[in-house]
């Protein structure tokens, strides 16, 4: 779009209206560019020399005579499409016990660019002894499509509660390239220390563009009774007691 003519008076704010909506699931990059000129179309007596800042230089606008005729505001934007929300996975879990799961998580509509693309019907897969520590992963091969995750958590407390009790891995990569839906086999430990219910987000950004947002609860159950104790009475109205330790797994 194309804004002119527009007056705006000393200290005057300017909003700026910028709509994305995205087609599909790829990087998109514009520029916004702010002109702004002296109404009586006068120039600033101000002018540009080698000595003058080199971003000032690069955003005025210089009229013959060395003054500045206008003063240029450039924002590159960048797109990023996210796909709807996907359904919830649930990990439930005993406390006390681990659970490892392996999570299939689909994602639909994604753009690799054409050097990236295998032949029609094909598949490629991570070999998981090729996994780094960073989130970046590839399979090595020509067709190559890059995916970065991250497990974020809803607030301060849930991280707290849940960052020492779970661990996601990337292990497999599939994809389709006649339905361009990518299938991403992430391995997830639960490994909980009493009964919970907390909730995380799985985000999936792929670097050919697009961003996917995969809701995980996470559900700790009751622990398996520990021992169970009997108390024998030596008598009517008479006091019996038995002990027990009790040994605390942390500080």
């Amino acid at each position: 779009f194309h804004l002119a003519g527009i007056r705006l008076a000393p200290k005057e704010k300017l909003e700026i209206p910028v709509l994305f909506m995205p087609a599909e699931m790829k990087i998109y990059k514009a520029v916004v560019v702010i002109r702004v000129m002296r109404e009586n179309g006068e120039n600033w007596p101000y002018e540009v020399t080698g000595e003058s800042n080199t971003d000032l230089n690069r955003n005025v606008i210089v009229a013959e005579n060395g003054e500045t005729q206008g003063i240029l505001w450039i924002y590159p934007i960048n797109g990023t499409p996210e796909a709807p929300q996907q359904k919830s996975v649930v990990i439930r879990c005993q406390a006390r016990q681990r659970l490892e799961q392996r999570v299939e998580l689909l994602l639909i509509g994604v753009m690799p660019g054409a050097a990236d693309l295998p032949d029609a019907g094909s598949s490629a897969t991570v070999d998981t002894e090729e996994l780094s520590s960073t989130p970046e992963v590839t399979d090595g091969s020509s067709a190559t499509l890059e995916f970065l995750y991250e497990l974020q958590y809803q607030s301060d407390e849930s991280r707290y509660q849940l960052e020492s009790l779970v661990g996601t891995e990337l292990v497999e990569k599939e994809w389709d390239t006649e339905s361009r839906i990518v299938t991403l086999i992430f391995n997830v430990v639960f490994a909980p220390s009493k009964p919970m219910r907390s909730e995380a987000t799985l985000v999936i950004q792929c670097t050919a563009g697009g961003l996917w947002k995969f809701p995980l609860v996470f559900i700790a159950t009751e622990p398996e009774v520990d021992d169970v104790i009997n108390i024998e009475a030596v008598g009517l109205n008479k006091e019996s007691i038995v002990g027990f330790k009790l040994t605390s797994q942390t500080r």
